[in-house]
């Protein structure tokens, strides 16, 4: 059956998979919710969890990129590495203390991930593998992920601050 649907149209299907799941999870909640008793409630939560998992599944669609970029990012135990037909690198997440985003960079735009110790891993937003990325970015402390999301739809002109650690105040 794979066949009979174009590349282009089955990469996108699957860029969306999870709000599809979910958007199914939630149809069978609404059938289950035109029942009675115990069900009728399992229902109406399978409806809020369907919900809450479209949500969740807009925004990782919205980060995945096409994965054809160079490169191969792989993360491993709080370990995040990046590994590229020119650069590479790898660094703790724990240490991430700067995360911006460089449009300017080429053939695509990079994640530029600084350390506490001054390194930087520099990883292409499509690089492959790149969507484990949003788990690393979403547990950030204070970051706003719509706002990562929409830097990254937008494509700025200039270098871009993401998200940047608080530096704890001396006095």
């Amino acid at each position: 059956m794979a066949q009979f649907i174009r590349p282009q149209a089955r990469a996108a299907l699957w860029r969306w998979r999870e709000v599809f799941l979910a958007l199914g999870l939630a149809l069978l909640g609404l059938w289950w919710a035109q029942s009675f008793g115990v069900v009728r409630w399992l229902g109406w939560a399978l409806v809020l969890i369907g919900a809450a998992l479209a949500v969740a599944g807009v925004q990782r669609a919205r980060f995945r990129q096409d994965g054809q970029g160079p490169g191969i990012v792989a993360l491993d135990e709080g370990r995040l590495v990046y590994m590229g037909p020119l650069t590479g690198g790898a660094m703790d997440v724990a240490d991430l203390i700067r995360l911006e985003l460089e449009p300017q960079a080429l053939p695509a735009p990079h994640w530029i991930l600084t350390g506490a110790g001054g390194q930087r891993l520099e990883i292409p937003v499509n690089a492959d593998g790149s969507e484990q990325l949003f788990d690393v970015f979403a547990a950030l402390p204070g970051i706003k992920t719509q706002a990562m999301l929409d830097v990254l739809a937008r494509t700025p002109d200039a270098r871009v601050v993401v998200w940047q650690a608080r530096r704890p105040l001396l006095h």
